[in-house]
């Protein structure tokens, strides 16, 4: 309720000051309101080339993170490739050392039997 009545406050103030304003400016009415004109055209202005500024910025912004996130996948793939790399050596060493073990098939006996 409190904050109501202090928002009402404050357009009551605003509209007063607004009005005493215009009743002692030092220019015309007409003159008034073209300056009054000019500030809003130049607070366009503003507003416009802030936005344009900020898409911009924006845009940046996705395009780094773009190349970011193909700069993790490239490293990720490659992360893969190494492991995948890895585990097929250590299976083909495995394969290796079990036939050196085992001995050829078609031979009798196992090789490093001792009797």
């Amino acid at each position: 309720m409190d904050d109501n009545n202090n928002v009402s406050y404050f357009f009551l103030g605003l509209g007063l000051g607004v009005a005493v304003g215009l009743l002692f400016a030092p220019q015309t009415g007409s003159e008034t309101r073209d300056l009054l004109m000019s500030k809003a055209d130049d607070g366009k202005d503003y507003l416009r080339r802030r936005t344009e500024g900020l898409r911009d910025t924006a845009g940046d912004l996705v395009d780094k993170g773009r190349t970011a996130a193909s700069d993790l996948v490239d490293k990720g793939r490659s992360v893969v490739s190494k492991q995948k790399d890895q585990l097929n050596a250590a299976v083909e060493a495995g394969k290796q050392a079990y036939r050196e073990t085992v001995g050829t098939p078609g031979q009798t006996g196992a090789p490093n039997a001792q009797s």
